[in-house]
């Protein structure tokens, strides 16, 4: 196989496009288990909001860490190849939570974050550049865009299991804030013993279904895919930091860095806010986040590039990002009269007007990965693999960002921290409108 459109049948792309969709739901399904994670391991382990999202960290540093020796990795073995190892490693990373849940201690938890996102790296170093170049440019975003679909599909799925898994029995209203600084010592530490020792049998059902879907990868029809062939416009051959020659791909992934960080704090945090108003159902507030970014990706998959380009795409999203988080700072932390008229029609549980402005943080937010990318990646040729290293490197804001809004949520506020992410939406804004046209440091 080749990026080289016109040589794919429509039955290639297809059947790439559904084994592509596989692992993108498995990303989603494990990425966004972080955001009812964070407030689960905030009781087990006794954390303030900082402390607790070092889970962010752990989980996201790994795409820093783990990016370049992904790109070796897949240089050697293949992308289909790289994308059944990804699902072994991931499985090890799921094996490593049993010990963690049984000790309660927190180390060990993040070092099977960052083992289980050490694989996951190796998958979207791989699955990305595959479904830029399994087609046209022109509709890269709207393929991704389908796949987003598939993975925030998983995000929307993932609190409700683990809430149904994980605190059934439980009366959810003695896992808030007040409730736990209520307790004695020992009631709290009877609750947090009883929440770990849950983790054990999902973790181990999830290295299971990973096993399963790596024997699938592997046996199945999907094409490797070979850039060796598509012209970059330099000499044969690449250099270690040849790379870095296109601005356009280093604005990207400067681009992602602040979307992936403000992407975080919405669909990760929202949990941890929702716990400190005292929001009874804060463990599946991620699912509202993923839900606006599953209509976002709906958009991109009707109107990308038939009605909107991926540069007016960009656009849309940053100006709507600025909007909403505006929204969150300064809205009501009490009222609830904006879900009563977006969700409440549909008897999904209301919340406060400043949680519905994060949960809205989705849609403004759905179509800024698959705009970049494509962008990012324009005219890389053998420099493809190392590009598409940058631009996973570049989900290191996932790390740092959540944790700069943790310190502020600790010493300023909550509601007053989400400010953060007000210049990661100005630098989304400068990419779409300058920074992807930018082909020259010259």
């Amino acid at each position: 196989m080749t990026n080289n459109a016109p040589t794919q049948s429509k039955k290639q792309v297809v059947v790439a496009m559904f084994f592509i969709a596989l692992l993108f739901f498995i990303l989603g399904f494990v990425t966004w288990l972080n955001g009812s994670l964070i407030p689960f391991l905030k009781i087990v382990c006794d954390l303030n909001d900082f402390q607790a999202l070092w889970v962010t960290f752990a989980f996201y540093i790994a795409y820093t860490v783990m990016a370049l020796p992904s790109a070796a990795v897949l240089s050697r073995i293949g992308y289909k190849n790289g994308m059944t190892a990804s699902l072994g490693v991931m499985a090890i990373g799921a094996l490593m939570f049993i010990p963690a849940a049984k000790t309660s201690y927190y180390g060990l938890f993040l070092l099977a974050l960052f083992t289980l996102a050490t694989g996951m790296t190796l998958m979207q170093t791989a699955i990305n550049p595959y479904i830029v170049c399994i087609g046209s440019r022109e509709s890269a975003a709207m393929r991704i865009s389908i796949m987003g679909l598939f993975n925030k599909g998983a995000g929307i799925v993932v609190p409700m299991v683990f809430t149904a898994l994980i605190l059934s029995g439980i009366d959810q209203s003695t896992t808030s804030t007040a409730a736990l600084a209520a307790m004695d010592q020992v009631a709290r530490e009877a609750l947090r013993d009883d929440l770990a020792a849950r983790l054990v049998t999902p973790y181990i059902v999830m290295a299971i279904g990973l096993v399963i879907f790596m024997a699938i990868i592997h046996f199945s029809s999907l094409p490797d895919l070979n850039l060796e062939n598509e012209d970059n416009g330099s000499d044969s051959g690449t250099t270690r930091f040849g790379v870095l020659q296109f601005p356009q791909l280093v604005l990207g992934a400067i681009t992602l860095f602040a979307y992936v960080g403000v992407e975080v704090i919405a669909g990760d945090t929202i949990g941890l806010y929702g716990q400190h108003l005292g929001v009874e159902h804060f463990l599946k507030l991620t699912s509202y986040t993923m839900g606006f970014m599953v209509l976002g990706y709906l958009l991109g998959v009707v109107a990308i590039p038939q009605f909107l380009s991926q540069k007016s795409a960009l656009i849309l999203s940053a100006l709507s990002g600025i909007l909403f988080t505006a929204g969150v700072a300064m809205s009501s932390s009490n009222d609830t009269s904006i879900a009563q008229a977006l969700v409440g029609w549909a008897g999904v549980p209301v919340v406060p007007n400043s949680v519905m402005f994060l949960a809205l943080l989705g849609f403004a937010n759905a179509l800024v990965w698959p705009a970049v990318w494509p962008l990012a990646l324009e005219g890389l040729g053998k420099y493809t693999a190392a590009g598409s290293a940058l631009l996973i490197m570049g989900i290191a804001g996932g790390a740092i960002l959540p944790m700069v809004y943790g310190h502020f949520s600790d010493t300023s506020g909550a509601q007053s921290a989400y400010w953060v992410m007000l210049p990661c939406y100005a630098m989304i804004l400068f990419y779409a409108l300058k920074g992807h046209k930018i082909t020259s440091w010259k």
